[in-house]
């Protein structure tokens, strides 16, 4: 009888960012909670401290570093921040980004720089960064590589007010799969998870509001779900039982694309 899959992150190394808050800072905890030595980081370092704080107070490792991922000097330093602490990331959650809810005509063009700075850019460097320290720790013959992508439903449906937003993220979904391609013969898996529209600090305003209630009424369960729902696939794709996963997308929407 076969071995049944176990998720445990026992041994790994992960690096999370945008984990100040929201899907990030949840993604750092279940990733802490199933073994792995956690490395937070994001620009709001004191929100950081919370959460590094929250994580070894159930018997957790984490610690946080200052990131902004669309910088290369940057990234570069919260990698060297993150190898001196536990050693080489093998697990990266590429989960940092900006949203707005602006109509195209209303998007100036520093608004658009910024999106694809921080949706495009920034997952660029934050997996190319982390898959060539992979490499050279080895990664061809451990195959232990692990890239998480989060990308959203916007980038295969369209809806209001995500005209620039969702074409960040269906590059993001291309740049997963064509780092997949390039990165199969590295052991380094790459998948890109593409969450809906979920109960979190980014999306609180608008389904507070009667706008938001009528919006959640078009969708086929009229309902939000929890991010928890975003975390078994997560863990599965971080674990070695995602050896033989590279190059999927995986939707995660309780049907709102349908």
């Amino acid at each position: 009888m076969a071995e049944q899959p176990r998720f445990d992150l026992t041994g790994r190394v992960a690096l999370v960012t945008g984990a100040s808050s929201g899907l990030g800072a949840g993604f750092a905890r279940v990733l802490a909670a199933a073994g792995a030595k956690v490395v937070l980081a994001a620009r709001r370092a004191d929100k950081l401290a919370e959460q590094v704080a929250a994580i070894e107070a159930v018997g957790g490792q984490a610690i946080a570093v200052s990131l902004d991922v669309t910088d290369e000097t940057s990234t570069k330093a919260a990698y060297d921040a993150a190898e001196a602490a536990f050693g080489t990331v093998d697990t990266i959650v590429a989960n940092a980004g900006v949203a707005t809810e602006k109509v195209a005509l209303g998007l100036s063009v520093d608004d658009v720089d910024g999106l694809f700075a921080a949706n495009v850019r920034g997952v660029f460097l934050t997996a190319t960064e982390g898959a060539r320290r992979l490499e050279a720790a080895g990664s061809r013959e451990k195959q232990h590589g692990r890239v998480v992508i989060i990308g959203s439903i916007t980038a295969e449906k369209i809806f209001p007010a995500t005209s620039v937003y969702g074409a960040t993220k269906a590059a993001a979904r291309h740049l997963g799969k064509a780092l997949a391609r390039e990165w199969a013969r590295r052991g380094i898996c790459v998948n890109v998870i593409q969450p809906g529209y979920f109960e979190s600090e980014m999306t609180a305003d608008l389904f507070n509001s009667e706008a938001g209630g009528q919006f959640v009424a078009t969708f086929p369960r009229q309902r939000l779900r929890p991010p928890s729902d975003l975390h078994a696939p997560l863990l599965l794709l971080c674990s070695d039982a995602a050896q033989g996963i590279t190059g999927s997308v995986i939707t995660i929407d309780d049907g709102q694309t349908l």
